[in-house]
């Protein structure tokens, strides 16, 4: 079934995980233990887990969701605890004030900070959350902060039930998948980016432009990557050389998942970049090779 190539959604994970964590549940270990398969930013939180505990040094990775969000928890309880941070994580931009904390939630939306990204808003959510703080909710949240509020409200139903939460699969993933599927079979691309996380996909399927991606997705300047660049550069290199050097795991697949439907060889020079949210990526290439009226095509390392 294609639904076996969903990934867990790791956004909504490391939500439920700081929650058990920071009120003392010991859910997200068990879960994180009985996954066969975790993406790298999962495995992070996994080793967050390991070390929460102790006074050790918290191994992030790459995860700059799960890097916000425990920053700002400790910040509010008054602790100085350390990180390590890897890959790109390393060379990021990432605001470092701690008086951010005192901050109302839409000054956190207004200051832009870390390019524009939502995620010290979420992290700020959950902090009142656990704090038992009054919060002010944003109006017309982007989908992060939506998931956030989503993500808290259904921890505590099921706290107050007794229950646990439920893991969830990466619904953005998986529209992407569903969408590259019906393309391969009928050659019509039916999709329409939601959110930042669909920009690279759809403008490797020319679906959004690169000026609209600037106007609609202001924050893709602060992922692993300036995303908006660090595509039109994939799609030349691509395009010239058929070589795909970057690093970033959102490009990658979308420049793969291009390339392969026009059955035209490609050399992947960082084939683990997938790792980060989707590690079934190289068996959901390997599916669409068995697609009807799809020839595989080369992908180098895939």
């Amino acid at each position: 079934m294609i639904s076996s190539y969903y990934p867990i959604d790791k956004s909504w994970t490391i939500r439920m995980g700081f929650l058990d964590l920071a009120k003392g549940y010991k859910d997200i270990h068990e879960f994180l233990e009985n996954e066969e398969i975790l993406s790298d930013d999962l495995k992070a939180l996994k080793r967050v887990c390991e070390k929460w505990d102790t006074s050790e040094p918290l191994d992030v990775g790459e995860s700059g969701t799960l890097y916000r969000i425990l920053r700002f928890y400790f910040w509010k309880k008054g602790e100085n605890r350390e990180f390590i941070l890897r890959g790109t994580l390393k060379n990021r931009n990432i605001c470092d004030n701690p008086e951010i904390v005192k901050w109302p939630l839409e000054r956190l939306k207004d200051e832009k900070l870390d390019k524009n990204t939502s995620q010290w808003q979420s992290a700020a959510i959950l902090s009142a959350f656990v704090f038992n703080e009054d919060i002010k909710k944003i109006e017309n949240p982007d989908p992060k902060v939506q998931l956030t509020y989503d993500g808290k409200d259904h921890w505590k139903q099921r706290r107050d039930a007794n229950t646990g939460w439920s893991p969830r699969y990466d619904s953005t993933i998986a529209s992407q998948i569903n969408a590259y599927v019906k393309f391969l079979e009928t050659g019509e691309m039916n999709f329409k980016p939601k959110h930042s996380e669909d920009y690279c996909f759809a403008r490797a399927f020319n679906l959004i432009t690169q000026e609209e991606g600037k106007e609609i997705f202001p924050s893709l300047e602060g992922h692993e990557t300036n995303r908006i660049i660090e595509m039109e550069k994939a799609l030349i290199d691509a395009d010239d050389e058929g070589i795909l050097n970057s690093k970033d795991h959102r490009v990658v697949q979308a420049i793969v998942m291009k390339y392969a439907a026009k059955k035209t060889e490609l050399k992947v020079m960082h084939k683990n970049a997938v790792n980060k949210s989707w590690p079934e990526f190289p068996d959901f290439m390997e599916y669409c090779n068995k697609i009807p009226k799809y020839k595989k095509a080369k992908f180098g390392t895939y």
